[in-house]
């Protein structure tokens, strides 16, 4: 480990979108790091929640300080290790990128995000061709936008930037999930025909090597389907 980089320990779950997005920002920054896994099934340690009252995971401890929630974590890393992530907020036309790429995460989570949860947990098949179609239509309506000039990442970048530090993970489940018969799988070819922006983008986040490494799709697959079962059956 070079003597300029602080030694960081994560605290994490592999399982949890969330905790993902520091895993992404971590790899991309190729930044070394101690992790613990938390059981997310079983009430919190007293030990864990004396780092993380919340009991929530990722919580980051860095240099003896400890940061939690996956976003503020995620920028901290971008911030404190400068890279081709975000710009830092003094270069040339970097506030303004800065800016646009809060605003994408902040529309992809309070537009999109829920519907996709929706989707996933509704009750009835029914509901889950409702949640499907407000999905798509927020999709179209919010993300496809702001997707104009992707190549094939975020405002024309050919590397991964903070926006899709802070959405791959969901992307990622979205495109393999329908697989496993837990999402309809029209719902990518209704997003390739409605949303082509967002579809191409996609298609490149979910395959990139810093946001798959951490993903055990069958696992997860294999999890989600008991969810699924355990809500429908209540």
């Amino acid at each position: 480990m070079s003597p300029a980089t602080p030694k960081m320990k994560l605290y994490t779950n592999h399982g949890c979108p969330w905790a993902h997005r520091a895993h992404i920002v971590l790899s991309e920054l190729q930044l070394p790091f101690e992790e613990e896994i938390i059981d997310l099934s079983t009430p919190r340690t007293p030990e864990y929640l004396k780092v993380n009252p919340r009991g929530l995971v990722p919580s980051l401890e860095m240099d003896g300080e400890i940061l939690t929630e996956s976003a503020i974590i995620s920028n901290f890393l971008a911030d404190a290790f400068p890279s081709h992530l975000i710009p830092t907020s003094n270069s040339p036309g970097g506030a303004l990128l800065r800016a646009r790429i809060a605003f994408f995460v902040d529309t992809f989570i309070s537009k999109v995000n829920s519907s996709f949860f929706k989707t996933m947990f509704a009750k009835t098949d029914d509901d889950v061709e409702a949640a499907v179609g407000e999905y798509v239509d927020a999709v179209v309506k919010e993300i496809e936008p702001l997707l104009g000039n992707a190549a094939p990442f975020f405002n024309g970048s050919d590397k991964l930037t903070q926006a899709e530090v802070l959405t791959g993970s969901f992307v990622l489940r979205l495109f393999t999930l329908p697989k496993h018969d837990i999402l309809p799988e029209h719902i990518l070819s209704d997003l390739s025909a409605k949303a082509p922006n967002f579809y191409r983008w996609g298609q490149a986040v979910s395959t990139h090597p810093s946001v798959t490494s951490i993903y055990d799709e069958e696992l997860i697959a294999a999890r989600t389907k008991e969810r699924v079962a355990k809500l429908r059956a209540a």
